[in-house]
Parts: C-alpha cells; structure tokens; sequence
C-alpha cells in the first residue's frame, strides 16, 4: 500500500504562484508513475501534470496538462523528497481540489493510489 499526503493549497491571489507537495509513504520501491490531478464541483477530474520514475526514488516530468504548459513544473528529486508541483500565473479557472496520485505495480497488478486533496482557491 501506499500512503500519499497533500500540502500547500490555499488562497492565492491571480497572478501568483504556488508549490504542492506529496508526501509518499508506505511500500513506495514500486510506484512507476506519480502525478497531480485536480477537480472542481460539477466536473470531471483532470490531470494537471505527471512524473516517471528515473531511479534512485527522482521523478521527471512526463506530461502537462495544456492548461498548465510552460507555467507549471512537476519534479521528486529522490526518495526522501514529496512530489512538487510549482505553478505560476495562476488565474480563477485554476480553483479546484488538487490530488496526488501514485501507479504503482503491486501482486494484484497496476493500481492507484490517492491523497486526500488539497483546496486551491485563486481569488480574482
């Protein structure tokens, strides 16, 4: 199993910009693919940006979202760091719950993992 943990969502004004973190826990050597999604009321959950493994617990950007290209960045340095997601020129349709999620290969086969979420509201 494994265990992901959100923080940094919060108020932020337009214009700003933000830095999400996701704490992995847990039975982490098998996660494949980590990412960030985000959901608002009414709609579908979208993917922000995702991340692959590259070894030695770093993660590299893989995809983003066409919302989020050239103003976010998605990056896990190693196995003791959380998942970042750092995002700028942040506007109102950027308001949702933003969630982590981690595929990992496990004796069952390919599942998914996600935390909690974490609200961000961009105030205009």
């Amino acid at each position: 199993q494994v265990q992901l943990t959100e923080s940094g969502g919060g108020l932020v004004q337009t214009g700003g910009s933000l830095r999400l973190s996701c704490a992995a826990s847990g039975d982490t050597r098998n996660i494949m693919v980590m990412g960030w999604y985000r959901q608002t009321p009414g709609r579908s959950r979208e993917k922000v940006a995702t991340a692959r493994a590259r070894g030695g617990g770093r993660f590299a950007a893989e995809s983003y979202a066409d919302f989020v290209a050239g103003r976010a960045i998605i990056f896990r340095d190693n196995d003791g760091s959380p998942l970042v997601l750092e995002m700028s020129r942040l506007n109102p349709d950027d308001t949702a719950v933003y969630s982590c999620n981690a595929r990992a290969a496990t004796p069952f086969g390919v599942k998914d993992f996600w935390g909690q979420g974490t609200q961000v509201t961009v105030s205009s």
